[in-house]
Protein backbone atom coordinates (compact mmCIF):
# COMPACT_ATOMS: atom_id res chain seq x y z
CA UNK A 1 0.00 0.00 0.00
CA UNK A 2 0.92 3.63 -0.38
CA UNK A 3 -0.10 5.84 2.51
CA UNK A 4 -0.66 9.57 2.54
CA UNK A 5 -0.54 11.66 5.71
CA UNK A 6 -1.40 15.28 6.48
CA UNK A 7 -1.70 17.53 9.53
CA UNK A 8 -4.46 20.14 9.41
CA UNK A 9 -5.73 22.99 11.56
CA UNK A 10 -3.84 24.61 14.41
CA UNK A 11 -0.55 23.00 15.35
CA UNK A 12 0.02 21.46 18.76
CA UNK A 13 2.60 19.29 20.54
CA UNK A 14 2.41 15.68 19.38
CA UNK A 15 1.96 16.10 15.64
CA UNK A 16 5.49 14.99 14.81
CA UNK A 17 5.27 11.86 17.00
CA UNK A 18 2.03 10.99 15.20
CA UNK A 19 3.63 11.45 11.77
CA UNK A 20 6.57 9.33 12.90
CA UNK A 21 4.23 6.58 14.08
CA UNK A 22 2.37 6.51 10.75
CA UNK A 23 5.59 6.25 8.75
CA UNK A 24 7.18 3.61 10.95
CA UNK A 25 4.03 1.48 11.26
CA UNK A 26 3.55 1.56 7.51
CA UNK A 27 7.21 0.70 6.92
CA UNK A 28 6.98 -2.16 9.40
CA UNK A 29 4.50 -3.79 7.02
CA UNK A 30 6.48 -2.92 3.90
CA UNK A 31 4.49 0.13 2.80
CA UNK A 32 5.59 3.64 1.80
CA UNK A 33 4.28 7.01 2.98
CA UNK A 34 3.83 10.33 1.20
CA UNK A 35 3.42 13.46 3.32
CA UNK A 36 1.11 16.20 2.05
CA UNK A 37 2.21 19.72 2.97
CA UNK A 38 0.21 22.34 4.84
CA UNK A 39 -2.82 20.22 5.61
CA UNK A 40 -5.62 19.90 3.07
CA UNK A 41 -3.94 22.60 1.00
CA UNK A 42 -1.29 20.04 0.06
CA UNK A 43 -3.92 17.71 -1.35
CA UNK A 44 -5.73 20.50 -3.13
CA UNK A 45 -2.57 21.99 -4.69
CA UNK A 46 -0.59 18.73 -5.00
CA UNK A 47 2.21 19.65 -2.59
CA UNK A 48 3.95 16.64 -1.05
CA UNK A 49 7.20 15.00 0.03
CA UNK A 50 8.14 11.36 0.49
CA UNK A 51 8.61 10.31 4.11
CA UNK A 52 11.23 7.65 4.77
CA UNK A 53 12.46 6.29 8.09
CA UNK A 54 15.45 8.69 8.16
CA UNK A 55 13.04 11.62 7.61
CA UNK A 56 11.24 10.86 10.86
CA UNK A 57 14.15 9.48 12.90
CA UNK A 58 14.61 12.57 15.08
CA UNK A 59 11.23 14.28 15.11
CA UNK A 60 9.74 12.59 18.19
CA UNK A 61 10.70 15.41 20.62
CA UNK A 62 9.98 18.27 18.23
CA UNK A 63 6.99 20.57 18.50
CA UNK A 64 4.97 21.71 15.51
CA UNK A 65 4.77 19.58 12.38
CA UNK A 66 7.39 18.87 9.74
CA UNK A 67 4.61 18.76 7.16
CA UNK A 68 3.24 22.19 7.94
CA UNK A 69 -0.42 22.96 8.53
CA UNK A 70 -3.20 25.31 7.47
CA UNK A 71 -6.90 25.91 8.05
CA UNK A 72 -7.75 25.13 4.43
CA UNK A 73 -11.26 23.81 3.81
CA UNK A 74 -10.87 21.49 0.79
CA UNK A 75 -14.60 21.18 0.22
CA UNK A 76 -15.55 24.86 0.38
CA UNK A 77 -15.62 24.84 -3.43
CA UNK A 78 -16.51 21.95 -5.72
CA UNK A 79 -13.46 22.58 -7.90
CA UNK A 80 -11.22 22.22 -4.83
CA UNK A 81 -12.89 18.92 -3.97
CA UNK A 82 -12.21 17.62 -7.47
CA UNK A 83 -8.57 18.63 -7.17
CA UNK A 84 -8.24 16.73 -3.87
CA UNK A 85 -9.61 13.56 -5.43
CA UNK A 86 -7.39 14.04 -8.48
CA UNK A 87 -4.27 14.37 -6.30
CA UNK A 88 -5.10 11.18 -4.44
CA UNK A 89 -5.59 9.34 -7.74
CA UNK A 90 -2.45 10.83 -9.30
CA UNK A 91 -0.24 9.60 -6.46
CA UNK A 92 -2.12 6.31 -6.16
CA UNK A 93 -2.77 6.75 -2.46
CA UNK A 94 -4.31 3.61 -1.00
CA UNK A 95 -5.03 5.12 2.40
CA UNK A 96 -4.91 8.70 3.71
CA UNK A 97 -4.27 9.46 7.39
CA UNK A 98 -5.75 12.85 8.31
CA UNK A 99 -4.40 14.17 11.61
CA UNK A 100 -6.37 17.06 13.05
CA UNK A 101 -9.23 18.42 15.08
CA UNK A 102 -12.94 18.79 14.37
CA UNK A 103 -12.54 20.71 11.09
CA UNK A 104 -9.86 18.40 9.68
CA UNK A 105 -11.86 15.32 10.63
CA UNK A 106 -15.03 16.85 9.18
CA UNK A 107 -13.17 17.25 5.88
CA UNK A 108 -12.00 13.63 6.19
CA UNK A 109 -15.60 12.54 6.66
CA UNK A 110 -16.62 14.41 3.50
CA UNK A 111 -13.77 12.80 1.60
CA UNK A 112 -14.93 9.37 2.80
CA UNK A 113 -18.47 10.16 1.65
CA UNK A 114 -17.03 10.91 -1.79
CA UNK A 115 -15.31 7.56 -1.94
CA UNK A 116 -11.92 8.50 -0.50
CA UNK A 117 -10.08 5.90 1.57
CA UNK A 118 -9.27 7.90 4.70
CA UNK A 119 -8.79 7.33 8.43
CA UNK A 120 -8.45 9.97 11.13
CA UNK A 121 -6.27 10.79 14.10
CA UNK A 122 -7.73 13.31 16.58
CA UNK A 123 -5.48 16.10 17.77
CA UNK A 124 -6.26 19.41 19.36
CA UNK A 125 -4.99 21.29 22.36
CA UNK A 126 -8.67 22.12 23.06
CA UNK A 127 -9.50 18.45 23.83
CA UNK A 128 -12.95 18.93 22.30
CA UNK A 129 -13.12 16.04 19.79
CA UNK A 130 -15.97 13.70 20.65
CA UNK A 131 -15.46 9.98 21.09
CA UNK A 132 -11.98 10.07 22.58
CA UNK A 133 -11.05 10.46 26.23
CA UNK A 134 -8.14 12.78 25.42
CA UNK A 135 -6.59 14.38 22.38
CA UNK A 136 -2.85 14.78 22.16
CA UNK A 137 -1.64 18.35 22.44
CA UNK A 138 -3.95 19.12 25.36
CA UNK A 139 -1.69 18.00 28.19
CA UNK A 140 1.41 19.74 26.85
CA UNK A 141 -0.42 22.99 26.06
CA UNK A 142 -2.15 23.08 29.43
CA UNK A 143 1.17 22.51 31.21
CA UNK A 144 2.42 25.70 29.53
CA UNK A 145 -0.67 27.58 30.70
CA UNK A 146 -0.25 26.32 34.28
CA UNK A 147 3.39 27.43 34.24
CA UNK A 148 2.26 30.88 33.08
CA UNK A 149 -0.31 31.07 35.87
CA UNK A 150 2.31 30.18 38.47
CA UNK A 151 4.57 32.94 37.16
CA UNK A 152 1.70 35.41 37.27
CA UNK A 153 1.09 34.40 40.88
CA UNK A 154 4.52 35.73 41.78
CA UNK A 155 3.96 39.16 40.26
CA UNK A 156 0.34 39.38 41.43
CA UNK A 157 1.45 38.73 45.00
CA UNK A 158 4.33 41.19 44.76
CA UNK A 159 2.12 44.05 43.55
CA UNK A 160 -1.16 43.11 45.26
CA UNK A 161 -3.03 42.90 41.99
CA UNK A 162 -5.64 40.80 40.29
CA UNK A 163 -4.39 39.22 37.08
CA UNK A 164 -6.47 37.60 34.34
CA UNK A 165 -4.84 34.87 32.25
CA UNK A 166 -6.58 34.32 28.90
CA UNK A 167 -6.12 30.84 27.44
CA UNK A 168 -7.33 29.15 24.27
CA UNK A 169 -10.68 27.40 23.98
CA UNK A 170 -13.45 28.36 21.55
CA UNK A 171 -16.50 26.30 22.50
CA UNK A 172 -14.97 24.00 25.12
CA UNK A 173 -13.22 25.18 28.25
CA UNK A 174 -10.97 22.18 28.90
CA UNK A 175 -7.76 24.22 28.83
CA UNK A 176 -9.16 26.90 31.13
CA UNK A 177 -10.69 24.33 33.47
CA UNK A 178 -7.49 22.32 33.78
CA UNK A 179 -5.33 25.42 34.14
CA UNK A 180 -7.53 26.87 36.85
CA UNK A 181 -7.81 23.56 38.67
CA UNK A 182 -4.11 22.65 38.53
CA UNK A 183 -2.89 26.22 39.04
CA UNK A 184 -5.18 27.15 41.92
CA UNK A 185 -7.02 30.04 40.25
CA UNK A 186 -9.51 31.99 42.34
CA UNK A 187 -12.02 32.03 39.48
CA UNK A 188 -12.17 30.22 36.15
CA UNK A 189 -14.39 31.33 33.28
CA UNK A 190 -15.37 28.72 30.68
CA UNK A 191 -17.77 28.77 27.69
CA UNK A 192 -19.90 26.01 29.22
CA UNK A 193 -21.21 28.38 31.90
CA UNK A 194 -22.92 31.78 31.58
CA UNK A 195 -20.65 34.66 32.46
CA UNK A 196 -21.57 35.79 36.00
CA UNK A 197 -19.83 39.07 36.69
CA UNK A 198 -21.17 39.48 40.21
CA UNK A 199 -19.86 36.06 41.25
CA UNK A 200 -16.52 36.82 39.61
CA UNK A 201 -16.18 40.07 41.53
CA UNK A 202 -16.99 38.31 44.81
CA UNK A 203 -14.26 35.73 44.18
CA UNK A 204 -11.73 38.45 43.33
CA UNK A 205 -12.53 40.58 46.35
CA UNK A 206 -12.46 37.58 48.67
CA UNK A 207 -9.05 36.50 47.38
CA UNK A 208 -7.55 39.98 47.59
CA UNK A 209 -8.89 40.42 51.13
CA UNK A 210 -7.58 37.01 52.21
CA UNK A 211 -4.07 37.18 50.76
CA UNK A 212 -3.61 40.38 48.80
CA UNK A 213 -4.00 39.19 45.19
CA UNK A 214 -6.26 37.22 42.86
CA UNK A 215 -5.77 35.00 39.82
CA UNK A 216 -8.44 34.51 37.17
CA UNK A 217 -8.32 32.14 34.19
CA UNK A 218 -10.55 33.01 31.24
CA UNK A 219 -11.20 30.93 28.14
CA UNK A 220 -11.03 33.02 24.96
CA UNK A 221 -14.45 31.73 23.90
CA UNK A 222 -16.56 32.98 26.83
CA UNK A 223 -19.52 35.20 26.03
CA UNK A 224 -19.20 38.50 27.87
CA UNK A 225 -22.34 39.96 26.37
CA UNK A 226 -22.29 43.60 25.20
CA UNK A 227 -18.73 44.90 25.32
CA UNK A 228 -16.17 47.04 23.61
CA UNK A 229 -14.49 45.91 20.41
CA UNK A 230 -15.67 44.24 17.23
CA UNK A 231 -15.74 40.59 16.33
CA UNK A 232 -12.63 39.23 14.67
CA UNK A 233 -12.08 37.94 11.16
CA UNK A 234 -13.03 34.35 10.24
CA UNK A 235 -11.13 31.37 8.87
CA UNK A 236 -12.17 29.14 5.94
CA UNK A 237 -14.40 27.04 8.19
CA UNK A 238 -16.30 30.14 9.34
CA UNK A 239 -14.76 30.35 12.82
CA UNK A 240 -14.06 33.75 14.33
CA UNK A 241 -10.39 34.38 15.10
CA UNK A 242 -10.83 34.75 18.83
CA UNK A 243 -7.47 36.33 19.61
CA UNK A 244 -8.85 39.61 18.31
CA UNK A 245 -11.66 39.64 20.88
CA UNK A 246 -9.25 40.46 23.74
CA UNK A 247 -11.38 38.67 26.34
CA UNK A 248 -8.72 38.86 29.06
CA UNK A 249 -8.28 42.60 28.57
CA UNK A 250 -12.02 43.16 28.83
CA UNK A 251 -12.43 41.02 31.97
CA UNK A 252 -9.53 42.85 33.63
CA UNK A 253 -11.06 46.21 32.71
CA UNK A 254 -14.38 45.26 34.25
CA UNK A 255 -12.79 43.97 37.46
CA UNK A 256 -10.78 47.14 37.99
CA UNK A 257 -13.71 49.40 37.14
CA UNK A 258 -16.11 47.64 39.49
CA UNK A 259 -13.78 46.94 42.42
CA UNK A 260 -11.01 49.52 42.24
CA UNK A 261 -8.48 46.68 42.51
CA UNK A 262 -5.51 47.16 40.19
CA UNK A 263 -5.94 44.48 37.54
CA UNK A 264 -3.79 43.31 34.67
CA UNK A 265 -4.25 40.71 31.95
CA UNK A 266 -1.98 38.30 30.08
CA UNK A 267 -2.68 36.43 26.85
CA UNK A 268 -0.22 33.63 26.14
CA UNK A 269 -1.92 32.78 22.85
CA UNK A 270 0.13 30.65 20.51
CA UNK A 271 2.83 30.04 23.12
CA UNK A 272 0.52 27.24 24.27
CA UNK A 273 0.85 25.52 20.89
CA UNK A 274 4.64 25.38 20.68
CA UNK A 275 7.38 23.41 22.35
CA UNK A 276 8.20 19.77 22.80
CA UNK A 277 5.34 17.38 23.54
CA UNK A 278 5.28 16.03 27.08
CA UNK A 279 5.32 12.34 27.99
CA UNK A 280 1.56 11.72 27.79
CA UNK A 281 1.20 13.41 24.41
CA UNK A 282 4.22 11.64 22.91
CA UNK A 283 2.82 8.24 23.84
CA UNK A 284 -0.79 9.04 22.92
CA UNK A 285 0.19 10.48 19.52
CA UNK A 286 2.36 7.44 18.85
CA UNK A 287 -0.40 5.00 19.76
CA UNK A 288 -3.06 6.77 17.69
CA UNK A 289 -0.82 7.25 14.65
CA UNK A 290 0.15 3.58 14.61
CA UNK A 291 -3.43 2.44 15.14
CA UNK A 292 -4.66 4.61 12.27
CA UNK A 293 -2.39 2.62 9.96
CA UNK A 294 -3.77 -0.59 11.47
CA UNK A 295 -7.31 0.60 10.68
CA UNK A 296 -6.35 1.26 7.07
CA UNK A 297 -4.61 -2.10 6.71
CA UNK A 298 -7.77 -3.76 8.00
CA UNK A 299 -9.86 -1.86 5.44
CA UNK A 300 -11.66 0.13 8.13
CA UNK A 301 -11.75 3.40 6.23
CA UNK A 302 -14.02 6.16 7.46
CA UNK A 303 -12.93 5.54 11.05
CA UNK A 304 -10.82 7.53 13.48
CA UNK A 305 -8.39 6.17 16.08
CA UNK A 306 -9.38 7.19 19.61
CA UNK A 307 -8.47 6.56 23.23
CA UNK A 308 -11.12 4.76 25.27
CA UNK A 309 -9.95 4.11 28.81
CA UNK A 310 -6.58 2.34 28.60
CA UNK A 311 -7.11 1.09 25.04
CA UNK A 312 -7.11 2.59 21.55
CA UNK A 313 -10.02 1.83 19.26
CA UNK A 314 -11.60 2.84 15.99
CA UNK A 315 -14.92 4.68 15.77
CA UNK A 316 -16.80 6.10 12.75
CA UNK A 317 -15.85 9.61 11.69
CA UNK A 318 -19.54 10.51 12.08
CA UNK A 319 -19.27 9.78 15.79
CA UNK A 320 -16.09 11.82 16.20
CA UNK A 321 -17.41 14.96 14.51
CA UNK A 322 -21.12 14.60 15.19
CA UNK A 323 -20.97 16.42 18.52
CA UNK A 324 -18.46 18.58 20.35
CA UNK A 325 -17.01 17.36 23.65
CA UNK A 326 -17.38 20.04 26.31
CA UNK A 327 -16.49 20.25 29.98
CA UNK A 328 -18.99 18.14 31.90
CA UNK A 329 -20.83 19.09 35.12
CA UNK A 330 -18.73 16.77 37.29
CA UNK A 331 -15.56 18.60 36.23
CA UNK A 332 -17.21 21.98 36.78
CA UNK A 333 -18.36 20.92 40.25
CA UNK A 334 -14.81 19.90 41.14
CA UNK A 335 -13.44 23.14 39.70
CA UNK A 336 -15.78 25.33 41.78
CA UNK A 337 -14.84 23.48 44.95
CA UNK A 338 -11.65 25.53 44.85
CA UNK A 339 -13.01 28.96 43.92
CA UNK A 340 -12.02 31.75 46.30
Amino acid sequence: MKFGVLTGGGDCPGLNPAIRAVVRRAAQHGHETLGFLDGWKGLRDDLSRPLSLPDVAEILPRGGTILGSSRTNPFAKEDDAKQVLATIARHRIDGLVAIGGDDTLSAARELHRRGGKVVGVPKTMDNDVAGTDWTFGFHSATAVAVDALERLRDTAGSHHRAIVLEVMGRHAGWVAMATGLAGGADATLVPEEPYDEEALLRHVQHAVTARGYALIVASEGIDLGPRRGAAGAKDEFGHELLGERQVGVEVARRIEKRTGIETRSAQIGHIQRGGAPELFDRILATRLGAYAVDLALAGRFGEVAVLRGPAVAGIPLDEAVGARKVVTPDWLDLLHTFDA
